[in-house]
């Protein structure tokens, strides 16, 4: 089995597996779901009861250059109707540096997800028209299989990735640092 066939394998039935076919039902323009929800998700299923590491919320990433946040609005109540025990985080990703001061424009919403803080947060996966499984790992997923914590590039001296990387350790000691 592959890396991304076992990614899949081990979404598909979880709350990420039964969210991601609502999420390609609104059709926002190249959007991934990424983050939290498939890191812990994998590192759950992974390590078991010993990560207490959950799904906080289901961060959605898009790209609209033409877009507003009415679009992200409007994607967040639809699918708070369908899940209402789930939150959805859902941004657009050519927006970012105009609600955010301070961070870069990006190009497109993989150029987004690639900055994220960790390289086992920065993967992305959806489902197309036809309902097959895609994925985006800019940083591979042996990270996320062996549960290294470890920045992306643009954020190896960054103080949020040490703070977030120490609540990671602390609800799931399993986890080792890069």
């Amino acid at each position: 089995m592959n890396d991304t066939d076992r990614l899949q394998a081990l979404l598909a039935n979880s709350p990420v597996g039964i969210v991601l076919p609502a999420i390609a039902e609104i059709h926002l323009p190249n959007w991934w779901l990424a983050g939290g929800a498939v890191r812990n998700t994998v590192w759950r299923q992974i390590f078991g009861e010993d990560c207490q590491l959950v799904i906080k919320d289901f961060d959605i990433a898009f790209f609209d250059e033409g877009g507003d946040r009415s679009q992200e609005l409007a994607a967040k109540t639809i699918l708070m109707e369908q899940f209402p025990n789930y939150l959805f985080d859902i941004k657009n990703q050519a927006s970012f540096a105009r609600w955010r001061p301070g961070n870069k424009t990006y190009d497109s919403t993989e150029d987004g997800i690639k900055n994220w803080l960790h390289t086992a947060t920065a993967v992305g996966v959806r489902i197309n028209t036809d309902g097959k499984w895609q994925f985006f790992t800019p940083y591979g997923l042996d990270d996320l299989f062996n549960g290294i914590i470890q920045p992306t590039t643009a954020h190896i001296y960054n103080l949020d990735a040490e703070r977030k990387a120490s609540e990671f350790l602390q609800k799931c000691p399993c986890l080792r640092m890069a």
